[in-house]
């Protein structure tokens, strides 16, 4: 997969590439990612991409003629059919579907703006969608580009060291992950649960999937709203939901009964 990123700091994006799992990729000739700085396409001695916006207002907006230059010219440098994404806050919220489908493409363009934004006709002449990565507010899209460019590396065939990761991975199937252990098997009075320990591969996966729906039903219900779960996640929750509305009863029965006892 071949992805450019438009960018001011094209040393920022470059020094990322170099570790991890993108690094990995990256050697292995799975992705490759270049950059474009829009300040080679400005027309005067200061480099300028940016100016004052109109109608006033705090801040600067990134000139149309240098951003679009860059993006035209890095799209020179991908195969057809790769999208022009702007990195923005008006954007739809990236998430798992969205990287594996990006994932799927042959390439990128990632734009990573800065100052209080683009000029609106670099979106209308240069972008095909925008991408948001969540309600929060950074200086520049490069981090947002980044982490784009790390979920999507994590699917690409043997860019893991092991292929079942990324289809165990938090939100893959809808769910987040499930508690991890390592050794030792007791670190300050805390032991390692003992399922795990079994070797019963069976109970061990069972165990792990009511864990991840018991854990996104508590911290993040707001994922199970629109998650398409597999039959087995979706008996899953479905039992965990019966077993915590009966204990529930349960226990209103009983302070019921204290009440009437006068306890």
């Amino acid at each position: 997969m071949k992805i450019e990123v438009v960018t001011l700091f094209p040393r920022m994006i470059a020094g990322a590439l170099e570790f991890g799992i993108v690094g990995r990729a990256i050697a292995r000739g799975l992705m490759s990612v270049g950059t474009e700085d829009p300040r080679l396409h400005a027309s005067d001695a200061h480099r300028t991409v940016d100016d004052r916006p109109y109608g006033g207002g705090p801040g600067m907006v990134m000139k149309p003629e240098p951003l679009l230059a860059a993006i035209r010219a890095a799209q020179l440098r991908l195969p057809p059919g790769s999208p022009r994404v702007y990195l923005s806050a008006q954007g739809r919220r990236f998430g798992q579907a969205q990287a594996c489908e990006l994932a799927a493409l042959p390439g990128l363009l990632l734009l990573a703006g800065r100052y209080e934004g683009v000029d609106e006709r670099v979106v209308e002449l240069g972008i095909d969608r925008e991408l948001s990565v969540g309600d929060y507010v950074l200086s520049g899209g490069e981090l947002p580009a980044l982490v784009i460019i790390e979920a999507v590396a994590r699917l690409l065939p043997g860019a893991l060291g092991d292929e079942r990761s990324s289809a165990e991975d938090s939100f893959a199937h809808g769910l987040l992950d499930w508690p991890h252990y390592t050794r030792p098997e007791v670190f300050e009075g805390r032991r390692v649960p003992t399922v795990l320990l079994s070797g019963d591969h069976a109970d061990i996966r069972r165990w792990r999937l009511a864990q991840a729906v018991a854990r996104t039903l508590e911290r993040r219900p707001d994922v199970l709203a629109n998650a398409r779960l597999a039959p087995e996640a979706r008996r899953a929750l479905n039992e965990f939901r019966t077993r915590a509305a009966s204990e529930a009863a349960a226990g209103a029965a009983g302070a019921a009964g204290s009440k009437d006892r006068g306890d």
